[in-house]
């Protein structure tokens, strides 16, 4: 059966952020990720994800300048002490949370470009290399240009090509559903050929990007044949509400790891 983990930036946003965590374990998730946890300290989001017996799936590296429209540093020629910085301030944050699996934004620049790919290979090499020593994975995500307009990564075929090239052990791919369907179609058959490489899922509807219960893709099949073809790691819940996070859930309750304990309204019950 599908493990899930909340995506507490899309999800429960009806709470503060810390609070998410007790939501997301009160719903019934056995894992959370998110996009950053760096607003908070370490030992602020370890304490949630303690109390609450929840695993810490994935979170990004930090990217830049998000509030100026920077969308990760690797491939920014020029910028690779700045990644070093950025790996170096979410060791601790990969250390109190227990999480095994980052993902590195590559960030806003054209694949023609010969000094972004070069910047983009020198800062996975290194970074991959990094992780290992802590037993890390590294994982890579292309994300579609309509959501994410002139991101590096938007190309899965090039992105395993790559993966592949570098031949690090601990390089792997982030397999999101959502920006699959957009760019490229054959969810399935892209699903069973890059199983090898695959560290993480992620899933939303197409093209709404709300709950995973309908529109373009039929989730009971593609969560079926994960499981067929013996996917373990966690799939991420990377999705916006339609209308509220709790009233959204049904989809989840069939794998939901306890009863909720929280009603459609927010009160414990």
């Amino acid at each position: 059966m599908p493990r899930f983990a909340a995506n507490l930036t899309m999800m429960f946003n009806e709470w503060d952020f810390l609070d998410r965590f007790d939501a997301a374990a009160d719903a019934g998730f056995e894992a959370v990720e998110y996009l950053f946890p760096y607003d908070f300290t370490p030992e602020a989001i370890a304490e949630r994800l303690t109390r609450n017996g929840l695993t810490q799936a994935l979170f990004n590296l930090p990217p830049g300048d998000w509030a100026a429209g920077e969308r990760g540093l690797a491939a920014l020629p020029g910028r690779f002490e700045d990644v070093k910085a950025a790996v170096t301030h979410a060791l601790p944050y990969a250390e109190a949370t227990g999480v095994k699996r980052l993902h590195l934004m590559a960030g806003i620049g054209e694949r023609s470009s010969a000094a972004a790919t070069a910047a983009y290979s020198q800062s996975v090499a290194w970074t991959a290399e990094i992780l290992a020593d802590k037993g890390l994975d590294l994982l890579l995500e292309p994300i579609n240009s309509r959501d994410m307009p002139g991101y590096f990564l938007n190309d899965f075929a090039w992105t395993d090509a790559f993966i592949k090239e570098l031949a690090a052990p601990n390089l792997k791919l982030q397999f999101d559903i959502y920006h699959r369907q957009i760019m490229h179609g054959d969810v399935t058959m892209a699903f069973r050929q890059l199983l090898p490489f695959i560290g993480h899922v992620q899933i939303a509807s197409v093209p709404s990007r709300h709950e995973p219960d309908g529109e373009e893709l039929n989730y009971g099949f593609l969560f079926e044949e994960m499981d067929r073809l013996g996917y373990a790691g966690f799939t991420g819940c990377e999705y916006r509400p339609r209308a509220g996070t709790l009233a959204g859930l049904d989809w989840f309750k069939p794998y939901a790891r306890r009863e909720p304990v929280l009603s459609l309204t927010g009160e414990r019950s």
